[in-house]
């Protein structure tokens, strides 16, 4: 008897273990819908699966796709289901949507105390299941902050801070999650006394609690918590808890906290900590800290250390020699940006110096460092020339110079305004013959930016100088043209140039669509109700990501009554599911915002677990390894393996590094706009942008492509707006913490399938 009962609890338990699986049949199911953003009576209905599984991972789909019809089955789910994980994915869902309509529901949720299939629905504190309470946090952060001016947003910001004061309260059982999302749900709500409520979390035992409290403190730039705050910083054991309470100190201007700071600045042993003491020096404008902060920049740039780590104010720094190590690139320019707020328009001799150096050591590859010389000493800056010879072959310097002249434009003085178009003109005119023929492509790539600088410092021809760089073959420099136009007054001649580069766009460009985007943005601020002929093209591209964004220009009430008969030409194009990703159709010449991948893709991807898939990366200061988690974003992960497996990575220049921040690549052009001449969508998951968070760069949502990030420390405001497809140890991380902009990715190994 007892054998049969213990046969009978196996198979119990291996059907139980079965229902918790979504069959691959199904998972290429909900692979299509995420990958065409298709909410449909499928999804819908897998929302209703007896598998929890199928209804939890139906669930994210929904919100990944954003789509409001999506909300009453949500809303059954997270009222109804007796499971606590799908309910807390039905909740996660529709902070994903951010649609106000789920306010009121979430408001409700948040403030019942029980479980659904309560008997007699009887209030029991205990039944509260906590992964739904803060996912539901979560939900309400990002639907307020999404809807901030809409009535709903302050009583979601009330409700998150009551839920946050209870767990306050709460001696023991305290629920980690619930309180590190109810920060971030602060940060970004903003609600009255946040701040207050933020601060109690000051004295958390758990380091990353602390530490979030402070981040939140600095972004709303509170001013109740110095003493605690100048603890932490003081002593703390955590280096990011330190870092953030830095942060938050300078975001207070606090000048109680100037000496700490100055203290953690030039001696805290992590580079993360030190960072952010900079920048909070910055913020406190007390130009006593130059002294210290320059004597800290000329020992960093001394040969002999290279990156010494912390030291005592008042070392000494011997003669600069020419450099045969790297500088630690990330912290001088910290300096530099800092120094600028601090000794602004001073012609400060010593800032003269220290920042000539930096630009020679740098091979003036650096936008911080020129803009910094430019701001502190406008007339030695003027006067300066740097050899032409590497401005006329590195697109990184060309564009940095061009920036610093650029800043100029901030001083407000005509003579030198004028003085410093005339120069940044000369320089763009002598790249048609000062640049070698063999360089004259990738000098292109200074283009944009020099664009921006000459919108800036606004000579007397620049909508011809624009409207004349709208012709321009190159997609980057008609995209940056289009951002300056929509600058300038609104003239026929602007608007024309516009609509008529759209229409070439349209036709040209067939791996990237920055130009046509740019420009339809561009079209909508100089004057929306003459663009409609553009944007009734963009309902006609194949790349879903332009018809995306002419379906929200053409949602214009105004462009509604002023064009009734747009309003049925939106309809039908709906109806021929336009506003979906659609499938890949070799004809029309690009793979832009289209469904590329197909069910042996699908499969693929499905097949992946999460852990056994890693990617080895070889760099010019050390190896990492990145751990995937296909099973969170299948879609990215498999985008990834394959582009590495290409050797697309290959030899690639890390282009933006943020200390205490991110390190980002996977930019083909080296400039922050390159891609693979196709866009993913977004895979959003629970993961959280911890320390080491793999993840995809964006410009809006469904943009990835190609670059990724890794970062430094955690960064909770990114979470559920950027997709997680990895992490990189601790151990790893100490490689990661040394990479900084300029330094190459060598060389990237898969292993596993």
């Amino acid at each position: 008897m007892k054998k049969l009962i213990f046969i009978a609890a196996a198979v119990m338990a291996l059907n139980l273990f079965a229902t918790a699986q979504v069959p691959i049949a199904t998972g290429i199911q909900i692979l299509k819908a995420e990958d065409a953003r298709r909410y449909d009576a499928v999804l819908e209905g897998l929302m209703r699966s007896p598998n929890s599984a199928i209804r939890t991972r139906a669930a994210l789909a929904a919100g990944r796709i954003g789509d409001e019809k999506a909300i009453p089955a949500l809303a059954a789910l997270l009222e109804n289901d007796t499971n606590d994980d799908v309910r807390a994915m039905a909740a996660f869902a529709l902070g994903e949507i951010e649609s106000v309509k789920a306010a009121v529901l979430i408001i409700k949720a948040i403030k019942s105390d029980t479980r659904p299939g309560t008997p007699g629905g009887v209030p029991t504190l205990s039944l509260k299941p906590a992964n739904v309470t803060a996912r539901l946090i979560e939900a309400a952060g990002k639907i307020a902050a999404a809807n901030a001016k809409d009535e709903s947003a302050k009583a979601l910001g009330k409700v998150i801070l009551e839920e946050l004061e209870r767990e306050a309260r709460t001696t023991f059982g305290q629920d980690r999650t619930t309180v590190l999302l109810g920060l971030t749900a602060v940060l970004r709500v903003r609600p009255e006394g946040g701040d207050v409520t933020a601060a109690k979390f000051l004295d958390s035992k758990d380091g990353r609690i602390r530490s979030d409290a402070a981040n939140t403190l600095s972004r709303l730039r509170s001013k109740n918590a110095g003493l605690t705050l100048s603890f932490i910083l003081d002593g703390d054991k955590d280096p990011i808890a330190r870092a953030n309470a830095a942060r938050a100190l300078g975001a207070a201007e606090d000048k109680k906290a100037f000496e700490l700071l100055m203290k953690a600045a030039a001696t805290d042993p992590d580079s993360r900590v030190r960072v952010s003491a900079i920048r909070a020096l910055g913020s406190l404008k007390d130009a006593k800290a130059a002294d210290t902060l320059m004597e800290r920049g000329n020992y960093l740039l001394t040969p002999m250390h290279g990156d010494p780590g912390p030291i005592k104010p008042g070392s000494p720094v011997r003669d600069l020699k020419p450099i045969e190590v790297p500088i630690p690139k990330s912290e001088l320019l910290e300096i530099a940006t800092v120094l600028s707020r601090l000794l602004a328009n001073t012609e400060n001799a010593a800032a003269i110096e220290f920042l000539t150096k930096l630009r020679i050591a740098d091979k003036y590859q650096s936008s911080e460092t020129e803009i910094a010389f430019a701001r502190i000493a406008p007339k030695a800056y003027l006067a300066s020339k740097p050899p032409l010879e590497i401005l006329y072959s590195d697109f990184h310097a060309a564009s940095a110079y061009g920036q610093g002249l650029a800043d100029i434009a901030t001083l407000k003085n005509e003579a030198m305004n004028a003085q410093a178009g005339e120069i940044l003109t000369k320089f763009i005119a002598g790249m048609a013959t000062g640049v070698r023929a063999a360089d004259q492509a990738k000098m292109l790539k200074a283009m944009p930016d020099l664009t921006g600088a000459m919108a800036t410092l606004k000579p007397g021809n620049l909508d011809e100088i624009l409207r004349g760089q709208l012709a321009n073959n190159d997609v980057f420099i008609r995209a940056a043209a289009a951002g300056a136009i929509a600058d300038q007054p609104m003239t026929k001649e602007n608007v024309s140039a516009l609509n008529d580069a759209f229409t070439r766009a349209t036709a040209a460009d067939k791996t990237e669509n920055d130009a046509q985007l740019a420009i339809l943005d561009a079209l909508v601020k100089l004057d929306k109700k003459a663009g409609v002929g553009s944007y009734s093209i963009a309902l006609s591209s194949p790349d879903y990501l332009v018809r995306k964004k002419a379906f929200e220009i053409l949602a214009d009430k105004e462009l509604e009554s002023v064009y009734p008969g747009m309003t049925a030409t939106v309809a039908s194009e709906r109806k021929n599911h336009k506003d979906q990703v659609l499938p890949y159709k070799p004809v029309f010449g690009t793979k832009l915002g289209q469904v590329l991948n197909k069910d042996i893709d699908y499969r693929r991807a499905l097949s992946r677990k999460n852990g056994p898939v890693k990617a080895v990366l070889t760099t010019e200061k050390g190896n990492f390894t990145i751990v995937f988690y296909p099973e969170d974003a299948p879609l990215t992960v498999d985008n990834w393996v394959k582009l590495a497996r290409s050797g697309y990575f290959n030899g690639l220049e890390v282009h933006r590094v943020v200390p205490n921040f991110v390190m980002q690549d996977g930019d083909p052009r080296g400039d922050g706009n390159g891609g693979p001449g196709w866009s993913i969508r977004c895979e959003v998951n629970m993961r959280e942008y911890d320390r080491g968070a793999v993840g995809m760069a964006l410009s809006g949502k469904d943009t990835g492509g190609s670059q990724w990030f890794v970062t430094h420390s955690p960064q909770p405001h990114l979470d559920g707006g950027y997709t997680v497809f990895g992490h990189v140890s601790e151990a790893d991380m100490t490689v990661v913490d040394k990479i900084v902009r300029g330094d190459k990715i060598l060389k990237v190994t898969i292993a596993g399938k």
